[in-house]
């Protein structure tokens, strides 16, 4: 049984690399001790903590693709990489409107964003701009991950909090 309950989380991380240990005991319905104990004795899993949460990964990840994954898995943050991919950069104020949120969650996922790598903020003068870092790399990790239901919720309620506690102007 131990070797099963491991094999089966080391296939779960391959299958969904960057998968955070919640969601492993959530999808395995395993007890978190369990979890646990298995992943100390995978030598070949890769951890990376991105915003409080632990991720796995397989080992052929490197240390840019580990976070970049992590932040991607919100579904908000896949979202501004895609509009920047549609728009070649952008100013914020249009990703904000173009996404229907506010430009504090823009901000806030923005900050994990720029913080690893994965978009950089260009000043001209008085104004930002928003691109993509590596956009052919960054489209490749979008195309490996398939949120789960809980992250999709989660990520959509987020929204609708921003947008019922949004000032009438369209100020936060």
């Amino acid at each position: 049984m131990t070797n099963e309950t491991r094999q089966s989380i080391r296939d779960h991380i391959d299958r969904d690399p960057g998968v955070h240990f919640r969601e492993l005991t959530r999808v395995l319905d395993l007890a978190t001790g369990q979890v646990q104990y298995h992943i100390r004795r995978l030598d070949d899993v890769t951890t990376e903590t991105v915003n409080g949460r632990t991720h796995y990964y397989p080992p052929e990840y490197d240390g840019w693709e580990r976070r970049a994954l992590a932040l991607l898995r919100r579904e908000t943050a896949r979202d501004v990489v895609a509009t920047l991919f549609k728009a070649d950069g952008a100013r914020p104020d249009a990703v904000a409107d173009h996404l229907g949120i506010a430009r504090s969650t823009l901000e806030h996922h923005l900050d994990g964003l720029v913080e690893h790598g994965v978009v950089e903020k260009r000043r001209d003068g008085g104004r930002v701009t928003l691109e993509l870092v590596d956009p052919a790399e960054t489209a490749r990790l979008v195309r490996e991950l398939e949120p789960s239901l809980p992250a999709r919720l989660t990520d959509r309620f987020e929204r609708l909090v921003d947008n019922l506690l949004e000032s009438p102007d369209g100020r936060d």
